[in-house]
């Protein structure tokens, strides 16, 4: 097995292929890098320097396309970098993820889709929160969870070179996981902002930490909630090996 491939992997077409292929991860997040290790794979983390600044505005009609234009931005910015700096090294694989709660969804199953078919969403009220500014608004954002259905949303894009302008192609799905709340007490609400825990997740609570506490029930998808929807991705590289014929081909 190649460093990015671990010996525990399953022995599909796909895994297959990324023998020998260097893999990027365009985060830092520990929590992502171990869900990859769950199927065998050990990227290298070489984190986005993109500002996830894009205007929310630009996406009211189609918010669940919000987390895949962020993680494209992202998977882009560390392949062309890495070509760059690394022309002798350049990835094979670029693997980019992005993960926003939005709040009052409607009680439904939650899907995995294709991004190109989240344009035909209709318009949605549903707010989105990413991580918390500060404990002020750690607190607000529980508030309005508490009691309430929130929709976990992450957007996972992988780049791989081509030999056709611009130099690569670009792939991406959107998983979708309904989280209940419990109608918990503010004083609990309020100790979760002082532990700290949340600050830094998007919608300020960790399902896999004291976050859990909080949480009734989910529908969908535990690891796209924690921040990676790995069997999502695993179906999406077979996929790509079945239909796309120049897939990890350069």
């Amino acid at each position: 097995m190649s460093k990015n491939v671990l010996a525990h992997a399953l022995k599909t077409a796909s895994i297959e292929k990324l023998k020998d292929k260097r893999i990027v991860l365009a985060s830092n997040s520990p929590r992502r890098k171990e869900i990859l290790r769950t199927i065998g794979l050990e990227p290298d983390i070489v984190p986005s320097t993109f500002q996830e600044n894009l205007p929310i505005s630009g996406y009211a009609h189609q918010i669940h396309e919000y987390p895949v234009a962020t993680a494209t931005h992202k998977a882009i910015e560390v392949y062309e970098r890495l070509v760059e700096s690394e022309p002798d090294n350049a990835p094979d694989l670029v693997i980019a993820a992005d993960t926003v709660v939005l709040t009052h969804a409607p009680e439904t199953s939650s899907t995995v889709s294709q991004s190109v078919l989240s344009s035909a969403l209709g318009p949605s009220p549903q707010e989105v929160l990413e991580k918390p500014r500060d404990k002020e608004d750690h607190l607000r954002m529980l508030l309005d969870l508490n009691g309430n259905v929130c929709e976990v949303v992450t957007g996972v894009v992988v780049v791989w070179p081509v030999l056709q302008s611009p130099g690569y192609k670009v792939q991406s799905i959107d998983e979708r996981t309904l989280v209940y709340f419990a109608d918990n007490p503010q004083s609990l609400l309020e100790a979760y902002v002082e532990n700290g825990e949340g600050i830094d997740r998007a919608g300020g609570f960790a399902i896999q930490g004291l976050g859990s506490v909080l949480i009734r029930k989910i529908e969908g998808d535990y690891n796209n909630v924690v921040g990676f929807p790995v069997a999502s991705f695993f179906k999406l590289l077979e996929m790509l090996v079945e239909e796309e014929d120049d897939f990890l081909e350069v």
